[in-house]
């Protein structure tokens, strides 16, 4: 059922986008109008998210030459963000299975000559990318590249096969209840596909998709082989970088509110 309603969220989902893409083609500049998306301060808010765990748990820091997004749509958002406000002077190669979502894409870029000549458009299955891979400093995984479990894990593998050792990874997964709108990705899964986990990120905002940063590495992939899907994903304990729980300040409120009333009562 949870597999059918994720499913069901992404065809919405490649509708909308697809609706507003041609809508926002439509201006002199798109650009200047993306604000009509209604969701797309969640978008701002998710790139933004994912540079600053880049930067933090990537050893030596981030400043890659060239990015790649994985099922970037229609409305590539997300890399626009990024190139826009966080890598400057990153090249990014952006990959849709689609290409009419590609066709949309690119129309968005066509007035800006700064963040447009640094965004390329490919009509491509991940599968089929080989060699090119390991010319990426980074990669991102898309929510909806690989809706069930195992097609994830097989995704995931042929990228550990093909980055380049240190390469980063990002993935985007959901937590709790958010996963009946996004698959839900294992680390595990991560780990035995020839990375190392570095951090795990569940928002409790208006930010619906986790976060996982992971790096490639040569002797991860090795041991990955060798042990199977009994592989470890981390040489250490993976930082879960999330605010804290609300349930536990609800119930300090509750308390203190039950003394307060107790004391009021004492003092009646």
């Amino acid at each position: 059922m949870r597999e059918g309603l994720i499913r069901l969220c992404s065809e919405a989902e490649g509708k909308l986008e697809a609706h507003y893409s041609d809508m926002l083609a439509a201006f002199d500049n798109p650009l200047d109008h993306l604000g009509v998306f209604p969701y797309y301060s969640n978008y701002i808010n998710l790139s933004k998210l994912e540079y600053e765990l880049l930067a933090r748990y990537v050893p030596g820091g981030i400043a890659p030459a060239r990015v790649a997004f994985i099922g970037s749509g229609p409305l590539p958002f997300s890399s626009y963000v990024l190139a826009a406000r966080h890598l400057p002077d990153t090249v990014f190669d952006n990959y849709d299975l689609c290409g009419a979502a590609n066709a949309r894409a690119s129309k968005l870029f066509r007035a800006d000559s700064d963040v447009g000549a640094r965004m390329s458009f490919h009509t491509a299955d991940v599968a089929d990318l080989t060699d090119v891979l390991a010319t990426y400093d980074v990669v991102f995984l898309a929510a909806l590249v690989g809706m069930a479990a195992e097609d994830k894990a097989k995704v995931i593998a042929h990228l550990g096969a093909r980055m380049a050792d240190g390469a980063a990874l990002v993935v985007r997964s959901a937590h709790g209840a958010r996963g009946f709108l996004y698959p839900i990705v294992d680390p595990q899964d991560i780990g035995r596909g020839g990375f190392e986990v570095l951090a795990v990120c569940h928002p409790d905002d208006d930010v619906v998709n986790s976060v996982i940063i992971a790096q490639k590495s040569n002797d991860m992939h090795a041991n990955g082989l060798r042990n199977g899907r009994g592989g470890q994903y981390a040489r250490g304990t993976v930082p879960v970088v999330s605010p804290p729980c609300r349930f536990g300040e609800m119930v300090a409120d509750v308390a203190q509110k039950r003394e307060e009333f107790a004391n009021a009562e004492v003092a009646f």
